[in-house]
């Protein structure tokens, strides 16, 4: 996992298929990353920022009741307990830090699940710039706890109404809207997606996950999972153990599974993995995790795919609430939906020769589970029916 291409390309995936109008933003972006990213200045102040703000370095936790029942040793790397409840919030604050060296005045965002717009809004009013967080109309409904958070926090959310109403229409609203405001606003992506430089810089700002998991495992896991949407933690997680024999295994939803049945295409500004149909329109993402209802994956991640570094595998809904519900009854820890999807692979694996019995696996808990609570009172209302 190395720096791209100066094109922003991993293999033949990446790149920075934006309009003209947009260019000058991107370019504007990659430069000041690249210098800011060789700054010692600029890295301490992050890592204070981190360290005061977000809690870091998160913690490694035995899984210990849970690894008795699957007869595989898991670890788990507790993104779930920093500051906002996610792993979102460590590329938030680099990326608003960057805006204000940039010079730049105020945030837009897009978010699905609500936590890249909460981790955002929590950046902003730290750092003194309006935000504003696009997200699909379906998510504000089933995600209110967090839309509630964000607007607390002093953001705008702009619901958005057009097509399926998820992370993929609100995404490409942000883009729209950037547009129109690039003079004055960064938009602070949140995953390993859109045009060079974000696949590579928000993989970057999220490496932390992965650099201090490694450094706290005792010895290299056999297993490095991770859930994947567009795929930023595990892209931070994965980060951390390219270089290592650990076999990487990033798991998203069934039904929105770019990197395991995806085809190349072009998608928010980057040549990726995506769901199309026989005449190459991108498909409908469907997922019970709000973060995981997205079409597609990073570049990265399809590069990842393709040398065989990485393995993908998807799991559908039932799986992932039955993970978390195992996982509560297991360790007293409720998680994300997201990260349910993780766990569910696990589980089902486990004692298979796709995750042999005995092995180690550490797992990234990338979020806690209080912004689903209301989805899961529904799934147990409907199973008690």
């Amino acid at each position: 996992m190395r720096t791209p291409t100066r094109k922003g390309r991993f293999g033949e995936y990446g790149g920075r298929w934006v309009p003209e109008s947009l260019v000058p933003a991107c370019l504007e972006v990659a430069d000041a990353f690249e210098k800011a990213w060789v700054d010692p200045g600029f890295r301490d102040q992050l890592q204070t920022m981190l360290v005061r703000h977000v809690g870091r370095p998160t913690p490694v936790t035995p899984a210990e009741r849970l690894s008795a029942e699957l007869g595989v040793t898991v670890a788990l790397k507790r993104e779930d307990l920093t500051h906002t409840g996610s792993h979102k919030i460590n590329n938030a604050v680099g990326q608003a830090l960057l805006a204000k060296r940039m010079g730049k005045r105020r945030l837009i965002a897009e978010t699905g699940a609500g936590m890249h717009g909460v981790a955002t809004a929590t950046a902003g009013a730290l750092l003194d710039l309006p935000v504003t967080v696009f997200m699909g109309e379906q998510d504000v409904e089933r995600q209110s706890h967090n839309v509630f958070r964000m607007r607390y926090l002093g953001a705008e959310v702009v619901p958005v109404r057009t097509g399926s109403r998820t992370l993929k229409d609100a995404t490409s609203e942000a883009m729209r809207h950037w547009v129109s405001s690039t003079e004055e606003a960064h938009y602070c992506l949140g995953s390993v997606v859109g045009p060079h430089p974000y696949p590579w810089m928000v993989r970057e700002f999220q490496r932390v996950i992965g650099d201090e998991a490694c450094e706290q495992h005792m010895t290299v896991p056999d297993y490095v999972v991770a859930c994947v949407g567009g795929g930023s933690n595990a892209a931070g997680t994965f980060a951390g153990f390219a270089g290592t024999s650990a076999r990487l295994v990033g798991v998203e939803a069934i039904g929105g599974s770019g990197a395991t049945f995806g085809q190349a295409g072009v998608l928010h500004g980057s040549r990726s993995l995506f769901l199309q149909d026989e005449h190459g329109q991108i498909r409908e993402a469907h997922s019970i995790a709000a973060g995981l209802d997205y079409p597609g994956v990073g570049p990265e991640h399809a590069h990842l795919r393709d040398l065989g570094r990485a393995r993908y595998v998807a799991v559908d809904d039932e799986a992932a609430v039955a993970a978390a519900a195992q996982l509560a009854r297991t360790e007293g820890i409720i998680p994300a939906l997201e990260s349910a999807h993780a766990l569910a692979w696990v589980a089902e694996a486990a004692g298979t020769p796709d995750l042999p019995a005995g092995s180690t696996v550490l797992l990234t808990l990338s979020g806690r589970g209080d912004k689903d609570i209301t989805t899961l009172i529904a799934r147990s209302e409907e199973s008690r029916a």
